[in-house]
């Protein structure tokens, strides 16, 4: 039962962050879901499909939690809550420290700043980190082969979004300025020497 509560603590903080953020930057007229929106080719292909998994991921994390799990070893259920706390820790400071820039997706025509402080100064991603660390640990609490499935294709596609469309925008739009950035930080964490 405590992992249960633990893991519906994980899923509201998370969730709540992210409707908080959006709805915050709305209020100031930021449109901050830009996925798949007046997007093309590849770019439109991802971001869908990442709409898509990150529809169906909760959906089949909320019935793994309240179903059980095939798995009952303590220590990688333990391991799955303290990934959890930490995946939402990162994400907030993520999300705090890009403050108006932050975008679900790729602005097309909106203004945002690079930003490279604070949690960016070590991760080039870690809001992505954050997600990544937040699905695997409802993974570890309770595997089963459907949540494994969409976790996989979850992590998989955050991946694309970071390195066929991300990555190419913010070459685009802020040029050596990110290149000198990329070469000092790694894309999910660590400074490079």
């Amino acid at each position: 039962m405590a992992y249960k509560i633990i893991a519906l603590l994980i899923m509201m903080a998370f969730y709540g962050i992210y409707y908080i953020k959006l709805i915050s930057q709305r209020k100031q007229g930021i449109q901050t879901n830009l996925l798949g929106k007046g997007k093309n080719g590849v770019v439109k292909v991802i971001e869908n499909s990442l709409k898509i998994v990150t529809f169906v991921a909760p959906i089949v994390e909320l019935i793994s939690i309240f179903r059980g799990t095939y798995i009952d070893f303590t220590w990688i259920r333990v391991f799955g809550c303290i990934l959890g706390i930490l995946g939402v820790v990162v994400f907030a400071v993520s999300v705090f420290t890009m403050r108006d820039s932050w975008r679900t997706g790729i602005p097309d025509n909106q203004k945002t700043e690079l930003v490279t402080s604070g949690i960016y100064a070590y991760s080039r991603n870690p809001a992505f980190l954050g997600f990544d660390l937040i699905y695997l640990s409802i993974l570890f609490m309770f595997f089963n082969w459907g949540l494994l499935i969409i976790t996989v294709l979850t992590v998989i596609m955050f991946h694309l979004q970071i390195i066929k469309v991300e990555e190419d925008f913010l070459i685009k739009a802020f040029g050596e300025e990110y290149m000198e950035y990329r070469k000092k930080v790694c894309r999910y964490i660590g400074r490079k020497r």
